[in-house]
């Protein structure tokens, strides 16, 4: 592999951290709830403060990227990113867990973006569709971490000690970054305000550039962190009656096929450009299907072979969820994509936030399938939406 090749996936490792750091709650929600004192709404609304927090940092992210670089940016965000996990190691109630929280969505706001837009702005747009999805496999490494890993390591040492290995990680993540990736920027052409690179990233958001893509967004990563990475696990254990580990082991078909899934997608994008739309609906509506499935065959009583066939179903099928990232490059022009690409962003972790939020409301009034198929409604509704905007196709 070239140097270039090594920078992108030294940087990756940030959203190999911030994959493992964001789905840990899925494999100790009950010790969480139990030692945090909370209601498992109270739960989601806990951790619902990271994408939320993590949505409004987008907006200076986007900024810092295009106007100081990747490398600084990611080695900034690495620091607060590993505060965070030490805060979430010594939480001892709701309002500290909500610190850790907000820390950790602060400084895992660029941890995609940070690779994307170092692809974008130094690979040919041909290539892009591409290692946008080796990113994002890559990145989804993280979730291996956190199923029977943090499984195991939750019964034999606390869910704490969760918290501390993310936060080696994330050092040593920053450590990779500073030793191989290497950076030169293009002097910029007119000096700007950070107030109008601000407002940029607001203003791509809205556009009718990329307003397709910012809707189908909302929902897309609010479905793979609200299965994945928060009522994924209470499901199996509470409906299906797993044990800790036993629903780690499942949750790994899911944690592979979000690996698989974005190459094979990336592939995809690049060989069918001219269908890449048609791909990106076929695989939300898809996923949608999978979740209504998943909690039919839980209340229907239906085998855990079912469980494994579902959740690998649902991960591989909204990994096309990359192609948004092809379709905003393709938007844009070099100089703006740092800013175009965080304000998708920003709709990804906002609606991870609202639609996690409204997960935690659903499952006090109807339990943990009630929470799941809040992210099937709404995964059906913006991909609807996506297919009547304008925007790139």
């Amino acid at each position: 592999m070239n140097a270039l090749g090594l920078a992108i996936l030294a940087l990756t490792l940030g959203h190999v951290f911030s994959n493992a750091v964001r789905t840990l709650p899925a494999m100790a929600a009950d010790v969480l709830q139990r030692d945090l004192g909370i209601t498992a709404d109270g739960l989601a609304a806990l951790t619902g403060a990271f994408p939320a927090a993590f949505a409004l940092t987008m907006l200076p992210v986007g900024v810092a990227l295009d106007r100081f670089g990747v490398k600084p940016t990611a080695l900034a965000l690495l620091a607060v990113a590993a505060v965070g996990s030490l805060l979430g190691a010594v939480a001892t109630g709701p309002w500290s867990m909500l610190g850790a929280q907000v820390v950790l969505g602060i400084g895992c706001s660029g941890m995609l973006m940070c690779p994307v837009t170092y692809a974008a702005k130094t690979l040919p747009p041909q290539q892009f569709g591409l290692w946008g999805g080796v990113i994002q496999a890559f990145g989804n490494t993280g979730m291996l971490l956190s199923a029977s890993p943090l499984a195991l390591l939750v019964d034999h040492a606390g869910w704490r000690s969760g918290y501390v290995a993310c936060a080696v990680l994330a050092v040593g993540a920053a450590l990779a970054v500073a030793v191989v990736v290497r950076e030169v920027r293009a002097a910029p052409a007119a000096r700007r305000s950070m107030m109008e690179d601000a407002r940029d990233v607001i203003a791509l958001g809205l556009s009718r550039t990329i307003r397709g893509p910012v809707v189908i967004a909302f929902a897309s990563f609010a479905a793979v962190l609200g299965v994945r990475g928060l009522w994924g696990g209470p499901f199996l254990m509470d409906i299906k009656g797993l044990a800790r580990v036993p629903a780690g082991h499942v949750l790994l078909a899911c944690t592979v096929a979000l690996i698989i899934g974005p190459a094979v997608a990336g592939m995809l994008e690049r060989r069918f450009q001219k269908h890449r739309s048609t791909i990106l609906v076929a695989g939300h509506l898809g996923a949608a299907a999978a979740i209504l499935l998943l909690v039919a065959g839980g209340a229907l009583g239906w085998g855990v072979a079912a469980d494994v066939v579902l959740l690998f179903a649902f991960g591989f099928l909204v990994s096309a969820q990359v192609i948004c990232f092809a379709l905003v490059r393709a938007a844009v022009p070099p100089e703006r994509v740092g800013r175009a690409l965080s304000a998708m962003n920003m709709s990804f972790f906002g609606g991870a936030a609202v639609l996690q939020a409204v997960s935690g409301v659903a499952a006090s009034a109807g339990g943990v399938g009630a929470a799941l198929l809040v992210f099937a409604i709404a995964l059906i509704a913006c991909t609807l939406a996506f297919l009547r905007l304008p925007g790139p196709r």
